[in-house]
């Protein structure tokens, strides 16, 4: 059976440290648990799923701009990119691929300046305070069609 779709899932600053980083509000699973436990959600959608992550505000653009073509969606965790980043805004906006912005904690919870998202206005939604669940719940969104 093919696949229905392709996905990037793509996590920006500071996740690669999953596991370590604040474990009483990011848990104590691992960027390779979630990346395991998405593949799973994913065999069951039939999606392929490809995971980048990177520190590095640039790589992350240069992901997004070599997405048209090649994916069908993008689930977006920006980490702190997310409150200030116009130039990851930009790139979301010069794309025509679906991007659904995620976070494992609620931002709006939190302190001041995680509660405004500068990359929400150029993605279809927004998912947060789910942990793992949040990535999962972006897969179902992009089992619809949109």
């Amino acid at each position: 059976m093919g696949f229905k779709k392709s996905i990037l899932v793509i996590n920006g600053p500071n996740l690669n440290r999953l596991g370590k980083r604040e474990p009483g509000i990011y848990g104590a699973k691992t960027l390779d648990d979630l990346q395991l436990e998405l593949e799973r959600t994913a065999s069951e959608l039939s999606f392929h799923l490809s995971f980048y992550q990177s520190n590095s505000e640039g790589d992350i653009i240069d992901r997004i701009h070599e997405s048209p073509g090649k994916f069908e969606g993008i689930v977006l965790n920006a980490g702190a990119y997310t409150h200030y980043s116009y130039a990851i805004r930009d790139a979301i906006a010069s794309v025509d691929v679906p991007v659904i912005e995620v976070h494992i904690s609620n931002v709006h919870a939190r302190e001041e300046f995680r509660r405004e998202s500068v990359i929400a206005p150029v993605t279809i939604g927004q998912i947060s305070g789910f942990g793992f669940a949040s990535y999962k719940l972006a897969l179902q969104v992009f089992s619809q069609e949109v």
